[in-house]
């Protein structure tokens, strides 16, 4: 059997009255009135020739240069990047002078946690990943736990490759007879 049914039954909202009631018509007094304000100093300024800047700071005065660059790496939502990029510009401080001489930061892959770092010898590579432990904590000292997770240490690279026992002087490769 089905039973017809009315409407569905809402809970009972307990009206407002005394207090509350005085609050919430203030409040929707208020509402109206800066409503009528802001469309009174719109027409205002339709009727001077459009937006002007007064004496009183607003939301069209200049911003100062260093809050301009921080808004836009807030919306870009390059913080990380940035603070990477602070912390290798000071790559003497962290791993020391002797060491920063041997030693270039390269990229970080934000998404992996990787940084990679580029040694002008093979000692200094050895050096450096033994102390990676260590650099990696004073990194996200700065930065952040879990932004570098691991420093890829690479030698120098090596002469290129040369193919064959003869070479012609001056010569490219195999490349050079044919182009």
């Amino acid at each position: 059997m089905s039973e017809e049914s009315g409407p569905a039954e809402q809970p009972k909202v307990p009206e407002a009255s005394g207090i509350d009631l005085a609050r919430f018509v203030l409040r929707a007094a208020k509402e109206q009135a800066r409503a009528r304000g802001q469309a009174a100093q719109d027409r205002k300024q339709a009727r001077r020739g459009g937006l002007r800047s007064g004496a009183r700071a607003d939301g069209r005065d200049p911003l100062p240069l260093g809050s301009a660059i921080n808004g836009l790496i807030r919306e870009k939502a390059w913080e990380t990047p940035t603070a990477v990029a602070g912390v290798l510009g000071r790559w003497p401080e962290i791993v020391g002078e002797e060491l920063a001489k041997h030693t270039e930061p390269g990229p970080h892959d934000a998404e992996e946690g990787i940084l990679v770092v580029r040694c002008d010898s093979t000692s200094w590579a050895t050096q450096l990943r033994l102390l990676a432990p260590q650099l990696v904590a004073r990194i996200n000292a700065d930065l952040g736990h879990g932004t570098v997770r691991l420093i890829k240490v690479y030698g120098p690279s090596g002469p290129p490759q040369r193919y064959g026992k003869l070479r012609a002087p001056g010569s490219t490769g195999p490349g050079d007879t044919y182009g």
